[in-house]
């Protein structure tokens, strides 16, 4: 394993712009790039497919660095405040890049920052430039400014999902715990019902909800009617965040697959399939019937096997509605893989036959871990194998790479100097973070009376 750690001033060089993705030669098969890297790095079994069915899992477009929470956990810079929002022209030049880099079908991360804080006819520009190159897109957002008509007008520009981030990393007054962000959970599901939306939530999991993680997978569980993935991030000490690093006896990523295990009553089998790095994601998917759960895929030799077989077909891997006819004509191809096929059908349709008796539908639910890395421990074979890459102005960037030095990569040319300047220049208001920590701390001796977000600094 070996480490890198780049400059977090800013500026050129760019430390980590060896990980970049070259562009593809004209012609070649754009899966080859990322499938390559997984080979060197002993991450290409029959099990992966990443690399296989699609070039990259998804792709981070940020479209501002600007936010309205001030979450304990940030990955932003100490900067991002002050960070220009790209012109509109630069992201739809970026859109295009990743769909030559990656062909379509894609997924693009509308991110952040919060994206709400910009116009929604920016938006709706970008959404639909995505749907336009015959890519995904999805909005990920706290929510906060995610109206139910701005997400209407997105769903018709094109949009496929939305990714609520609610965690209790990011002080939202009156609600402390997981389960008291049940009711903003809920609100959500109701804003977007009806839009035709696929609906994510994104959790960061820390020392202050690791105890509340089997309730929480159980009320996703719950709710799987509504809900297509339910995604976890180990705490990373990167960014702005005043938390730090994780304690790694308490945050594991066997102990997150074992508190999902629990919450899905044992049904969810992170075995079957791998996306990207061993150590980097985790992902299972249950089918859920009224109070019934079973695991999707049951029988994992048989589907790596019929996945293989699909591989060699292009589609949206996103819609049920593509892949299941392709995969029954696969199957009626080789009959001896449709007799297996019933057979892993039954297995996982047999614990649920009490609740569809009932009248109850079986809807599929994913759970996915990230475990994110420090900004100064980053593992060079885990980011060259990586499958969720932001576009920079430079090209496709390991997520935990550009993390690890965003100013690099935000600021553009500027220098150290100019970035310490332009830190020092950033009025009070403005500040989050470990920035904000440092100068409420500093306030708080002159002044000995109370003052307001004093997060104690590291």
């Amino acid at each position: 394993m070996s480490d890198l750690h780049g400059d977090a001033t800013g500026g050129m060089p760019r430390p980590y712009d060896d990980l970049i993705l070259p562009p593809p030669s004209p012609g070649s098969d754009l899966r080859a790039p990322l499938q390559s890297r997984l080979v060197r790095h002993g991450q290409f079994g029959p099990d992966q497919l990443a690399g296989r069915l699609f070039p990259m899992a998804c792709v981070a477009l940020e479209v501002t660095q600007r936010c309205n929470l001030d979450c304990t956990l940030c990955y932003l810079s100490d900067l991002a405040e002050a960070v220009q929002d790209p012109p509109l022209p630069q992201l739809l030049d970026k859109v295009a890049r990743i769909h030559q880099q990656f062909g379509p079908n894609t997924n693009i991360q509308i991110t952040g920052g919060d994206p709400t804080l910009r116009p929604v006819a920016d938006l709706e520009v970008i959404v639909r430039r995505v749907r336009t190159l015959g890519m995904r897109s999805a909005l990920f957002t706290n929510g906060i400014k995610a109206t139910r008509e701005m997400l209407a007008r997105l769903a018709v520009a094109g949009l496929n999902d939305v990714c609520f981030h609610v965690d209790n990393t990011q002080q939202r007054k009156g609600f402390e715990t997981e389960a008291q962000l049940h009711s903003i959970r809920a609100e959500y599901l109701e804003l977007v019902q009806g839009l035709g939306l696929r609906v994510n939530f994104n959790t960061t999991v820390h020392a202050g909800n690791i105890g509340e993680l089997v309730d929480l997978v159980r009320w996703f569980t719950a709710n799987a009617s509504q809900i297509n993935l339910a995604s976890f991030q180990m705490q990373a000490e990167t960014g702005r965040g005043v938390l730090g690093a994780r304690d790694d006896e308490m945050i594991t990523q066997q102990g997150l697959m074992d508190a999902i295990r629990l919450g899905t009553g044992g049904a969810a089998d992170f075995d079957v399939f791998a996306i990207g790095h061993h150590e980097c994601n985790r992902h299972c998917s249950v089918l859920v019937a009224g109070d019934c759960v079973a695991p999707l895929y049951g029988e994992s030799s048989f589907y790596q096997q019929l996945f293989t077989r699909l591989a060699e077909g292009t589609h949206d891997w996103n819609r049920d509605r593509d892949v299941f006819p392709a995969a029954l004509r696969v199957l009626c191809r080789a009959p001896t893989l449709l007799t297996r096929g019933i057979r892993a059908a039954w297995r996982t349709l047999k614990p649920l036959l009490p609740a569809l008796l009932r009248g109850h539908r079986a809807h599929r639910l994913s759970f996915f871990i990230h475990n994110f890395m420090a900004a100064e421990h980053l593992d060079r074979a885990r980011c060259e194998a990586c499958v969720f890459q932001v576009m920079t102005d430079r090209g496709p960037l390991s997520m935990c790479a550009h993390n690890a030095d965003r100013d690099a990569y935000t600021l553009g040319d500027l220098d150290a100097d100019q970035a310490l300047k332009l830190r020092g220049a950033l009025a009070f208001k403005h500040l989050k973070g470990r920035l904000r920590a440092r100068a409420a701390a500093q306030r708080a001796k002159k002044d000995p009376g109370p003052t307001r977000n004093t997060a104690e600094v590291e």
